[in-house]
């Protein structure tokens, strides 16, 4: 059986200041994708996850560690 494509999701995120919430969200997204790519951009509050989960789940990950999803 193969594995499907990664997908590539877009979030708007509310409440990223410095490397720690880089670093929180990171490994909340990978504990649940190993294979997780996680790029962010605080400036903009954007992250960008190239990943197995789908979009909810990705915002879902990122909403536990205490962060809003707006998008």
């Amino acid at each position: 059986m193969s594995t499907p494509a990664p997908l590539t999701h877009e979030l708007q995120v509310k409440g990223m200041s410095c490397q720690h919430c880089v670093k929180a969200v990171t490994q909340a997204l990978q504990a649940r994708d190993a294979d997780a790519q996680v790029s962010v951009d605080l400036p903009q509050g954007k992250v960008s996850v190239r990943t197995q989960l789908s979009r909810e789940a990705a915002a879902a990950a990122i909403a536990d560690e205490g962060y809003e999803v707006l998008g």
